[in-house]
């Protein structure tokens, strides 16, 4: 790796600022997929700087400090910073700072020196203590209830971190240390989050920058459940754009800033910014903690509303008590892997073929086919081997499960009719979800219905309060709140006597149905 390790300090530069060149100096004579692999992906010194501002002020003369994932040291020196510099009586900081790549080690030394040198300028002693251990398997002791009572064990005054972002097998010792606070495939991120909830002093705080995916979604129930038990959010921070948080690394997953407390509070501060060049002017407001943390359910949904209208609709779907299954309702997963099947789709229709929906042929309010794509017939055989996968040709809805990177709707919804096929079966590819009735059919007026509150602006908005991903679970929108049936079928007569399925109309009609303006 060809790096600048002669890079040095600029007259009266702030350590975080060194720090950002140093990591970009590395990073930019990394190869892309090697940072990716790694999770590894630098901090911009605008949101190292944020992030340390948004601890609490502290009159302690000695602070301990955690960077689990130090990269450059760029959160600890904006951590130290901050604090050094609305603290007067602070004499001492211990640092203790994690990271496993060992070609970072002496940049690390030459940031932690320059942080030195700046603290001993202001009367105060630093000890840094740099570990190449991996993390989570030095650490995941702390998850156990019996080191709660353990006195010796090490804990923070502060933990400060950009975790690597990746997904770890289920057979992967990681995940096999911490399985207690798994559900299927996790991600190292959460790990960190939870070893580190344990890690705090009882005034402690801890803050992290990471992927929004835990704050819904099966595969993070556990690890949920397990944090809100242990610390308590205090502060949240959103960016309206993926494209420009970690723009020098091409990170596009929707990222959240949040700050976790031990002591509990009934209030949450959330701030949104539109990206890392206004974030200082960031807009906040005070929220109910019982309005953010879904904390009445075994699912602690985290809900993350910017403005008044987002409350709002958080409160018009809480006054719902019913979800699909109560209404004889259910959601699948297309069953057509075309991979397995490949064999068996065409493009030509023919007596033995019937028809197959893909992705692209859903959109809002209409199942559009055939639609020629590359690689994608709209037809499959029926054979033995593909009679397991199709469906009865009958009345549903397909949604699509997954959208473009920062599309303007999460949720794409069409009603498909048996009668628009004369065939027995139909097929549904695996990226549409499809919806059904359990026994018997879908009504005409509860399939535009349902589709049509799927497609509005008003379920785009709620779903966007907990998933900050592109991916439309299957699983999220059966426990998803839905108004009573009869409010569905009013919706879907009203659009089928006026024949107006645009969705200008099907908003304007949801909003006024629900007395809310949007």
């Amino acid at each position: 790796m060809n790096m600048d390790t002669h890079i040095q300090p600029i007259f009266g530069e702030t350590p975080s600022c060194f720090a950002e060149r140093v990591g970009f100096s590395y990073s930019s004579c990394s190869i892309q997929k090697e940072k990716k692999d790694k999770g590894q992906f630098f901090t911009p010194h605008g949101i190292a700087k944020f992030m340390g501002s948004i601890a609490t002020p502290t009159q302690s003369t000695t602070i301990r400090i955690l960077d689990p994932g130090c990269g450059s040291l760029v959160l600890s020196c904006a951590l130290i910073e901050s604090i050094a510099t609305t603290n007067n009586c602070l004499r001492e900081v211990i640092l203790d700072v994690y990271d496993t790549d060992t070609c970072l080690t002496p940049l690390i030394n030459k940031v932690a020196n320059y942080l030195k040198e700046w603290l001993e300028y202001r009367n105060i002693t630093l000890h840094t203590s740099l570990y190449n251990d991996d993390f989570v398997i030095s650490n995941h002791h702390y998850l156990s209830s019996q080191d709660l009572f353990d006195s010796n064990r090490v804990r923070y005054d502060y933990i400060i971190s950009n975790p690597p972002y990746f997904k770890l097998a289920k057979d992967d010792y990681r995940t096999q240390s911490c399985i207690d606070i798994v559900d299927g495939q996790t991600n190292i991120y959460a790990l960190f989050m939870a070893i580190c909830s344990r890690m705090l002093k009882d005034t402690g705080e801890m803050i992290f920058i990471t992927p929004r995916s835990f704050a819904s979604g099966r595969y993070f129930q556990s690890f949920r459940n397990f944090l809100f038990c242990n610390v308590s959010l205090d502060f949240v921070h959103l960016f309206s754009t993926r494209k420009d948080t970690f723009a020098k690394d091409d990170v596009l997953q929707e990222l959240i800033i949040s700050k976790f407390t031990t002591q509990n509070s009934d209030k949450v501060v959330v701030s949104y910014s539109n990206g890392v060049n206004d974030i200082e002017e960031s807009s906040r407001k005070e929220y109910s903690k019982l309005e953010i943390v879904d904390t009445g359910s075994d699912d602690k949904i985290l809900f993350i509303p910017t403005t008044d209208d987002g409350v709002n609709v958080l409160r018009l779907f809480r006054s719902w008590n019913g979800c699909m299954g109560d209404y004889g309702f259910k959601i699948s997963t297309g069953p057509v892997v075309a991979f397995r099947t490949q064999e068996h789709i065409v493009d030509q229709h023919d007596s033995n073929t019937v028809p197959l929906y893909w992705m692209h042929n859903v959109v809002k309010m209409l199942t559009d086919h055939p639609v020629v794509r590359k690689n994608k017939g709209q037809f499959i055989c029926i054979t033995q081997d593909t009679k397991q996968v199709l469906l009865p040709n009958k009345n549903y809805i397909f949604l699509r499960r997954m959208s473009s990177k920062d599309d303007d709707s999460r949720l794409i919804a069409a009603p498909y009719f048996g009668n628009m096929s004369k065939d027995k079966y139909v097929g549904v590819e695996n990226k549409l979800n499809y919806i059904y009735r359990v026994n018997g059919h879908l009504r005409r007026d509860e399939t535009i219905g349902l589709a049509a509150l799927l497609n509005s602006k008003l379920f785009d908005e709620y779903f966007r309060l907990f998933n900050g991903s592109i991916n439309v679970s299957a699983t999220e929108l059966r426990i998803m709140p839905f108004p009573p049936i009869d409010d569905i079928r009013k919706i879907g007569n009203k659009i089928i006597l006026n024949n107006n399925y645009s969705i200008d109309y099907i908003n304007s009609l949801v909003e006024r149905h629900f007395n809310i303006q949007l």
